[in-house]
């Protein structure tokens, strides 16, 4: 039989991947986080006819080299590669959607298998866990009284929604602002402080300051609380600079000794206060205390926090998504669902927090689309097209010289 026929079947079933693998990529334009593949031909095996020959020169004369004549025996398909290249974004607005910008995979269980995907169109199940579509568990690390140890084994990412955060028993309390100078002897400027105690419950503090001293002007402060009867603290003595005593670390109007004052196991900070004539401005700056709080809502930070703000109005990181490279992205086996698996020529994955080591970021309310160039697509499909073409015309004209070769005998 000719060779030519079989080269030709060769590359029928070569342009046909071709087809197979463009059609794959149109049919995939709108699918998150796909990547597109491209097909890569090589020759077969070529029959050597004759081999090279070497220039001789021998008592007869000189004769120059041949080259080798080989007849080529056809095409194959030697790689089908996936491009990696960033897709375009789509706003979604929901919170656990997910889109990598830069290089990285998100890191899926499935099955007590880890896989990997671009495709970050979460949801949460009935468990509070974050999966993806088909019900793969995201990994990361969990937090631990709102620190995340990225060193530690990786888990699924689970919001812990119905779950209570421990009450904070107020310990510091922060106190700024103007104490006014020209106010008469004895005025008196009371401040409330809403604190609470190792069960969450509310203590409210009364710093009342009073003007003891006008030249130069100072102030007395003495802290109580609710109870009943109340606790009432030492007064404190709160000594301002004036211009006989004012230095450059102490300018006038500053405490000159700034003081803390503690009622039972509250410290209050007062060191932020000043003494100038005008406007009462003093206030109460911070408290550390909170109540027991249940979560109210979350959002994922570009680093891959998982932040679930409080009934409290604490925020607190429940979570970290874990991400992963590889040194060879295209090594990777495509397992369906938009899933990877890695292989013995993509690398072990190299997993790491979102923004570091060369990872990419993380952006919530949007997912990366299909990475396919629909033009280019198109343009694949006429050459696998024609190169089809061509070949079947090669069959066709391999028959039409055996035809004629039989009809020799009639």
């Amino acid at each position: 039989m000719l060779r030519s026929l079989f080269s030709g079947i060769s590359g029928l079933r070569a342009h046909q991947q071709m087809l197979d693998v463009t059609s794959n990529n149109i049919a995939n334009v709108n699918s998150v986080g796909f990547k597109s593949s491209q097909t890569v031909f090589e020759d077969t095996l070529s029959q050597m006819i004759r081999a090279a020959g070497a220039p001789q020169n021998n008592v007869n004369g000189s004769m120059g080299g041949t080259n080798p004549a080989q007849v080529g025996l056809g095409v194959r398909l030697s790689q089908i590669t996936t491009n990696f290249l960033q897709g375009s974004a789509q706003m979604t607005g929901r919170p656990t959607d997910l889109m990598i910008s830069g290089d990285g995979f998100f890191v899926v269980k499935s099955v007590n298998e880890q896989l990997f995907t671009r495709a970050g169109a979460f949801n949460f199940d009935a468990d509070g866990r974050l999966v993806t579509s088909t019900g793969a568990a995201v990994q990361g690390w969990p937090a631990v009284n709102g620190a995340v140890n990225t060193n530690g084994q990786l888990g699924d990412i689970q919001l812990p929604v119905g779950t209570l955060i421990a009450p904070k028993a107020t310990q510091n309390v922060t106190i700024s602002g103007n104490l006014p100078a020209d106010v008469a002897l004895n005025t008196q400027i009371p401040r409330t402080i809403k604190t609470y105690d190792s069960q969450g419950n509310p203590v409210t503090l009364t710093a009342l300051f009073e003007q003891v001293g006008v030249a130069p002007s100072s102030y007395q402060l003495t802290l109580s609380d609710n109870a009943v009867p109340p606790n009432t603290g030492s007064p404190v003595a709160l000594q301002f600079a004036d211009s006989t005593n004012a230095t450059a670390q102490n300018p006038v109007g500053t405490l000159l000794t700034p003081p803390t004052t503690t009622l039972g196991n509250v410290t209050v900070d007062l060191a932020g206060l000043t003494n100038y004539t005008g406007n009462t401005t003093v206030n109460i700056l911070s408290q550390d205390g909170a109540p027991a709080a249940t979560l109210q809502s979350f959002s994922i930070n570009p680093d891959g926090q998982l932040v679930g703000v409080f009934s409290n109005g604490l925020k607190q990181t429940v979570a970290q998504v874990a991400m992963a490279n590889f040194n060879n992205p295209p090594g990777l086996e495509k397992t369906g669902d938009a899933l990877y698996r890695f292989t013995v020529n993509s690398g072990l994955p190299q997993v790491g927090v979102a923004g570091t080591g060369g990872l990419g970021t993380m952006e919530s309310g949007t997912v990366e689309m299909s990475n396919v160039d629909l033009a280019q697509e198109f343009t694949n499909l006429i050459v696998a097209q024609r190169g089809f073409q061509a070949n079947s015309k090669v069959i066709s004209t391999s028959d039409e010289l055996l035809q004629d070769l039989v009809n020799l005998k009639r």
